[in-house]
């Protein structure tokens, strides 16, 4: 046998206890349960047989047979309602097997390799990272119980990956993920998991708000047990599933291991592009009211121009020319729209179905649709609030004429006005916030099969992962005096909106992007200095007296 049988062998004998202990801490709760009741049964059987007689413990039995029966009608609810609560299930889009059957032959062919049963679907994630998640909890009303505790888990990919990423490299990636279905179909170790996640769920159903109080305080008590029991089973929970990953990760060496460590270069590269797309790309776009439709195909473009910038990562373009994984996808645009949508509901909550305030965009239309929007939007809020404060216009023979002068004359001007300005965008882009489309029913697609996703998490309000902490005043006041000055340059000087895969909008002048503009807003919003911008401006050939174009 070799070392690595030998450690895959260890690794599972100790995930196997760490299993057992966890139901050792189930049976334990049901021994403190049926105590009473066992001691009633021993006085009753003493009483019968003339042991323990007089009225005083004719008493105590009657005494202890009411609370035993009190505990066993209090267990039986909490164990009730603990089989009955639905654990949270990741947000994801599921992939048919017509729709990926080339996917769904290589998750086969690999499981077939590793010795381990096969996954029973596939579904996507607006995520960097794959997993496997059991749902047998979400099925159980359509199936038996001996059919949903022999179904196998669901493999979960993360989209980025199926763009950016070859066959091989996710065939190499997947291995140790899809090896783990060995562990879940053991049923010690999936027995300990159903009992983990059921406590968790009752944790979580006890502290969902919206009940009323009859319903309320049995749902504390359930939550507070479950509590307890997980405080008990933390430190195995945890173990069990440190030494199923090892196991697994044994277990998947044999198959591209070499490739499965070139493969995870690629993994953490996806993740950075993955975040630098969602947060300076899409947020913008949310934020407009727009959801752009191919995420996925967008982070490729992304890498890509990361590889070109960084010097570290040269040489990764060149894959680029071998069998893209999203081709194990029948249709890849449907499937990247799907999760391009999910994206938006959990990292901004925007609505579930497309509307006038809530359209798709694609990369084409982006720098029209979204930047030139943008930068126009936040130029006209920020001289409606100078209107509100009371701010004299720059140019005195056509007062009504937004122009960039206005603004840097007023951030100039003595006495620090850059915080009442700020403090004012501050509370109309939380107004503007306030009314903005809050999300609707569910999207009624075909690759949704007419559910949402959302609705298998749980009540946690949208959106479930903010990608960016609320913005400072200040902040948001630099980013609109960046808009005014960008829209007075595409108005005054030909610039044009433009899009950066890394940085998201950008100024193009003379068809090359202009990046050094935040140093002289800053200068201008924080110290109150124009000059540095109005070297700028000069350089560029804008002219801040000229009106601008608002929306």
């Amino acid at each position: 046998m070799s070392g690595i049988d030998v450690g895959e062998e260890l690794g599972a004998r100790a995930a196997q206890a760490r299993a057992l202990a966890l139901l050792r801490i189930r049976s334990r709760a049901l021994a403190v349960v049926i105590t009473p009741a066992a001691v009633a049964v021993v006085l009753f059987a003493a009483g019968a047989q003339g042991h323990l007689g007089g009225p005083v413990w004719d008493g105590v039995r009657w005494a202890v047979l009411g609370v035993a029966v009190v505990v066993l009608l209090v267990a039986a609810a909490v164990a009730v309602a603990i089989a009955r609560a639905r654990p949270a299930v990741s947000p994801t889009v599921p992939v048919a097997e017509e729709g990926a059957p080339d996917l769904y032959r290589l998750v086969r062919d690999l499981a077939d390799r590793l010795g381990v049963p096969a996954p029973s679907a596939i579904a996507l994630t607006p995520d960097c990272d794959s997993w496997l998640e059991d749902r047998t909890h979400r099925s159980g009303k359509s199936r038996t119980t001996a059919e949903a505790r022999n179904t196998a888990p669901v493999l979960v990919i993360g989209s980025p990956f199926l763009w950016w990423m070859r066959v091989a490299e996710l065939r190499a990636v997947l291995a140790p993920v899809v090896a783990g279905t060995d562990s879940s179909a053991h049923p010690d170790i999936a027995a300990a998991r159903r009992f983990v996640r059921g406590l968790d769920a009752a944790v979580a159903d006890g502290a969902a708000p919206g009940r009323g109080a009859l319903r309320a305080v049995p749902a504390a008590f359930t939550g507070w047990v479950a509590r307890l029991l997980l405080r008990a089973c933390r430190e195995h929970a945890a173990e069990m599933e440190r030494c199923v990953a090892a196991t697994a990760s044994m277990r998947a060496q044999g198959v591209d291991y070499a490739l499965r460590i070139a493969a995870q270069e690629q993994v953490g590269l996806a993740y950075a592009g993955w975040d630098r797309l969602l947060t300076r790309v899409a947020l913008p776009a949310w934020r407009m009211g727009r959801w752009p439709s191919r995420l996925d195909a967008g982070v490729v473009s992304a890498l890509t121009e990361l590889s070109r910038r960084d010097r570290l990562a040269d040489g990764f373009t060149s894959r680029l020319g071998e069998r893209p994984a999203c081709d194990l996808l029948e249709e890849p645009g449907i499937a990247d729209e799907a999760t391009s949508l999910l994206a938006a509901r959990l990292f901004h909550g925007g609505p579930a179905e497309s509307g006038p305030d809530w359209a798709p965009v694609d990369w084409q239309q982006y720098p029209d649709e979204v930047v030139d929007r943008k930068w126009r939007t936040e130029a006209a809020r920020l001289h409606r609030v100078l209107d509100a404060m009371g701010v004299p216009p720059a140019s005195v023979a056509d007062p009504a004429v937004p122009t960039l002068a206005r603004v840097m004359e007023h951030l100039a001007g003595p006495g620090g006005p850059g915080e009442e300005l700020a403090a004012g965008i501050g509370a109309a882009v939380a107004r503007d916030d306030a009314q903005a489309p809050a999300p609707g029913p569910p999207q009624q697609t075909a690759s949704a099969a007419g559910v949402d996703p959302l609705d298998l998490w749980g009540p946690d309000p949208l959106p479930l992962f903010p990608l960016q902490p609320p913005r400072t005043g200040t902040e948001l006041l630099a980013d609109h005096v960046a808009a005014m000055v960008c829209c007075a340059a595409v108005d005054t000087a030909g610039a044009a909106p433009g899009l950066d895969w890394l940085d998201g909008p950008a100024l193009l002048v003379d068809g090359e992007r202009r990046a050094d503009l935040a140093v002289p807003v800053l200068s201008l919003v924080e110290d109150g200095d124009p000059d540095p911008l109005r070297s700028w401006l000069a350089e560029v050939g804008v002219r801040s007296d000229k009106p601008v174009r608002l929306v």
